[in-house]
């Protein structure tokens, strides 16, 4: 049997923030659980989850989660899920919004510098290592001099709604191939210089 992965959607709890762009990550979860007609539910390690099989050889078995803690706080509630389901680091995938890439575009690595996300900063700590998947959302920098800590606690526009619709699917898609075809398929359909975006 496939060893399964922890797939984690980054956010801030509560409908205050449910649209915000920082946000991004929790609706790849809820756009992949939907896919399967799931729903999660309150798990005591301090998440919301759901235990499936994504699609791939033979069903590729997963736990979804979205830490019910806020952003900047994940670390914690991402170790108990991952000590409860035995799930090592590098079977982790997380998926958050990203400022430095260009709004719609869904970039994958692992390892590497957390760029000022104190989402990743609280898992690398929590985790001791950053040798997990990243599946990053592509928000695009500010506007004008708005502080980005303003910026991703924003909703996005009536404009952005229907292309960030068709991000999240993008980055849907990109968590199953990674999980299925690993990193470097994944990366090579999705950094395509032909995505035509």
């Amino acid at each position: 049997m496939t060893d399964p992965w922890l797939v984690v959607g980054l956010g801030n709890p509560g409908a205050r923030y449910a649209a915000n762009r920082h946000n991004v990550g929790a609706h790849v979860i809820a756009e992949l659980a939907g896919r399967q007609r799931l729903s999660l539910s309150a798990h005591k390690g301090g998440a919301s989850a759901v235990r499936t099989h994504l699609p791939g050889p033979g069903g590729i078995p997963g736990v979804l989660i979205v830490p019910s803690s806020y952003m900047n706080v994940s670390g914690p509630p991402v170790r108990e899920l991952a000590s409860f389901y035995k799930i090592p680091p590098e079977r982790i995938v997380v998926i958050h919004d990203e400022l430095d890439i260009d709004f719609g575009l869904v970039r994958l690595k692992k390892g590497g510098g957390e760029g000022g996300h104190n989402g990743l900063r609280s898992i690398t700590a929590a985790l001791g290592t950053k040798g997990y998947h990243r599946v990053r959302v592509g928000i695009g920098r500010p506007p004008g001099r708005m502080d980005p800590a303003d910026y991703v606690l924003r909703d996005f526009t009536s404009q952005e709604k229907p292309e960030i619709a068709v991000t999240v699917a993008e980055a849907g898609d990109a968590v199953e191939l990674l999980l299925t075809e690993g990193l470097l398929a994944a990366q090579q359909r999705f950094h395509s210089p032909m995505d035509g975006r």
